[in-house]
């Protein structure tokens, strides 16, 4: 066997009420993807920021090229070869993509002037050495988080480093960017890179993966050579159960049209028309290629976006959903994209979080807030939606990603929707828990609520949708039953305006 590029042995790390690891080990050969599997909260994330340096570890060892390492922070992580792409990214949004690449060590002359011409030129090398086509003086705010992730893929590259970290780097990126990434991948695998690769998605585990480690509740389970292992063996390591199904039974009946949309279209943005219905009991998905104005039709429903013409009716009552809140009384919910940028309030706790879209029903006498009322229905989420957390006052941004969405579906469920958008609400989540989300999604439609999602993975808008609407160009190239379709079928639609 190799020597060992990377080492952690037996690291433990605990916070107040939570024991977060619990003697894991990892092993990452050098020229190999090693994986690194689990339910949310089983430890993943942790583990990679006590070697980046983000967390101290409160014991076991790190050992990098035959040395040992605890690096202070991730500044100095970087500087000895170990980088990461985060799974939520944390970037200058009004800054350039240049300044994103180069910040905190921008290339100077006589070690005072930041040079330009430098900086544009090692841009330009890094972007053509791995196919990156993003303008290097785009700002940041203004590309889909698809680029933005291949921008920041791109920086933990440029450090030339010996490991590399990529968290849930696909969740965002088209089928077309995936191929691109595991290209990059492949490249520094070829120059005897050590990289750890952390994904929900089984089958490209299966696909790129040299080895394969999977955890449970902080602790190690196993570790095994890809070749060895099949989706229902690595499902079974990971919840310590059989899962048969990957989509529970779709039990819901659509009825009478809810929701009527007609020729609905963004100002400012790629929603160029839009016209369709969305029936009582009904779950209704949004496929497209990135770009395609998939988002923007729920943040024009929502009244997060100027509407530049169309109407929208509810029961047959025209509707104006010009802001968010008006969009609340009228019975409407969405689940943002981006959970970090637009999902969470991540200084405050659970309780806040959960509650914060329905405090209305919590006021006593129009002035006090019932604190009572708000504890049992921030526990009612906490059960029913299965998050992990010590307590109800537990910070989100401690809680793993799947977890913080969870709170987040819990919220908008208090608020008692009728319309219910989701964009793509099993982001970064693990099986078991797709599962649930997928399960309380059909269960909203069986109370003949109406479900508009958007999700980047066909083989979900398929298991969990009755119908099917394809976005290409800003528009509405093609309507499906999802009962008897093909992944085919979506994306020669999903090219037609493109």
């Amino acid at each position: 066997m190799d020597q060992a590029l990377l080492e952690m042995r037996n690291i433990s790390k605990s916070f107040p009420g939570v024991k977060a690891l619990d003697n894991v080990s990892l092993t990452v050969r050098p020229g190999t993807v090693h994986a690194l599997m689990g339910e949310n909260g089983a430890g993943k994330s942790t583990l990679m920021k006590c070697l980046f340096g983000i967390y101290h570890k409160d014991s076991g060892s790190i050992i990098l090229d035959g040395k040992e390492v605890s690096f202070k922070n991730s500044k100095e992580a970087l500087e000895n070869g170990v980088a990461m792409v985060h799974q939520e990214l944390n970037q200058a949004l009004t800054r350039s993509v240049q300044d994103n690449l180069w910040l905190g060590r921008y290339p100077k002359v006589g070690g005072v002037m930041v040079s330009e011409s430098i900086m544009k030129k090692r841009t330009r090398e890094i972007f053509d050495q791995l196919g990156v086509t993003v303008d290097p003086k785009v700002i940041m705010s203004t590309m889909p988080v698809s680029q933005r992730q291949m921008v920041e893929i791109a920086k933990a590259v440029s450090y030339d480093s010996k490991i590399i970290v990529f968290d849930e780097p696909t969740s965002s990126l088209t089928e077309t960017e995936v191929e691109h990434l595991f290209r990059i991948i492949n490249m520094l695998r070829a120059k005897g890179c050590g990289i750890i690769y952390i994904s929900h998605k089984m089958e490209e585990i299966l696909r790129i993966s040299d080895d394969v480690t999977i955890m449970r509740d902080g602790t190690w389970v196993a570790t095994r050579p890809a070749s060895e292992l099949t989706m229902e063996e690595i499902i079974r390591l990971m919840v310590g159960r059989e899962l048969t199904n990957r989509f529970p039974p779709k039990t819901n009946k659509p009825g009478d049209v809810i929701l009527d949309v007609q020729h609905i279209k963004g100002k400012y943005t790629r929603l160029k028309e839009a016209t369709f219905q969305l029936h009582k009991g009904e779950i209704l998905g949004i496929a497209g290629l990135d770009g395609s104005g998939r988002t923007e039709v729920l943040e024009n429903l929502f009244g997060s976006m100027t509407r530049d013409g169309g109407k929208i009716y509810l029961h047959g009552k025209e509707i104006r959903n010009r802001n968010p809140g008006e969009s609340i009384k009228n019975g409407f919910a969405l689940l943002t994209e981006e959970r970090r940028a637009t999902g969470i309030f991540g200084i405050r706790d659970i309780e806040d979080n959960t509650v914060i879209s329905s405090l209305k029903d919590y006021l006593v006498g129009g002035i006090w807030l019932n604190e009572k009322k708000m504890r049992e229905k921030t526990d009612w989420a906490i059960e029913s939606m299965h998050i992990k957390t010590p307590s109800r006052k537990t910070q989100i941004r401690s809680l793993s990603g799947g977890n913080q969405q969870k709170v987040i579906i819990g919220r908008w469920l208090l608020t008692k929707p009728e319309v219910l958008l989701l964009d793509e609400p099993t982001r970064g989540i693990d099986v078991g828990a797709k599962y649930e989300i997928y399960q309380l999604i059909i269960d909203l439609a069986n109370e003949g609520k109406g479900v508009i999602m958007v999700s980047s993975e066909m083989p979900e808008l398929l298991g969990v949708c009755d119908r099917i609407l394809v976005m290409s160009g800003g528009r509405i190239a093609g309507e499906v039953n999802a009962a008897d379709t093909s992944q085919e079928e979506i994306l020669t639609l999903a090219a037609k305006y493109v």
